[in-house]
């Protein structure tokens, strides 16, 4: 009798503090939760040029000797230099002054530096690029600095090109690290409800760094029952073993 109340309690502790992932807890996109959060949908910001940003341009033109002069492309190695934004906001390009390009959006630093350009080369036209389109993520999604391969990225491309979100990770403080003219922005917010889309959460821009925190939860959790049951065999085992070695 004795022995049959020790396999209840036992069984009883690890039923308590056991339990299996649920799409609640997981599942995105949800709809039909009034205990998530619901987002403001807004409208899309491009990024804005930053302080230490690496800047690639192309100069085209009709005369080639000028544009091979003046070309940051090595047409025969392929190799591309890139220019750095000096703490001042500016960028020092051959051949022109000191352009201030901090603040900017790529699109309107092209139109800067083009007519910077045109001053010299009348028919000048230039493309311009950033190099460090990366962002970083840490935590339960992988690890690891990512170039991103796409304009306006979400938060689930991004978390899938990393390895996508482990279930032990709080999927309610995903957060986003951001550097901002005023210093670095820390983005929380739950990644569940379908209205992150087109939230101020929901684009990865270059040099964001995404952390996903692990659960305190997770650790009572299995991914499945035949977990579960595989973890209730392995306490009855234990206790078997325990019990025989007493008697």
């Amino acid at each position: 009798m004795k022995y049959k109340i020790y396999i209840l309690v036992l069984f009883s502790v690890v039923f308590c503090f056991t339990s299996c992932y649920n799409y609640k807890s997981i599942g995105l996109l949800q709809e039909n939760n009034s205990k998530l959060p619901k987002y403001n949908k807004i409208e899309y910001a491009d990024y804005r040029i930053k302080v230490n940003d690496e800047i690639v341009y192309r100069l085209m033109t009709s005369d080639e000797t000028i544009s091979k002069l003046i070309s940051s492309e090595n047409s025969t190695t392929q190799n591309v230099i890139s220019y750095r934004v000096y703490p001042d906001g500016t960028i020092d390009l051959p051949f022109v002054k000191k352009i201030k390009l901090v603040n900017l959006t790529i699109p309107e630093a092209t139109l800067v530096v083009e007519s910077r350009f045109k001053d010299l080369i009348p028919d000048a036209s230039v493309k311009l690029s950033l190099s460090n389109k990366s962002f970083t993520v840490i935590g339960e999604a992988g690890t690891g600095i990512f170039e991103i391969p796409r304009d306006k990225l979400t938060i689930f491309q991004a978390l899938s090109i990393s390895g996508d979100l482990n279930l032990s990770g709080d999927f309610r403080k995903v957060k986003i690290l951001r550097e901002t003219s005023k210093g670095t922005e820390v983005l929380e917010f739950d990644i569940r409800p379908k209205s992150i889309i087109e939230s101020k959460y929901y684009y990865v821009y270059p040099n964001d760094i995404i952390y996903v925190q692990r659960a305190a939860s997770s650790f009572y959790k299995v991914t499945n029952w035949s977990n579960f049951a595989s973890l209730i065999s392995s306490s009855l085992t234990l206790l078997f073993t325990a019990f025989y070695l007493n008697k």
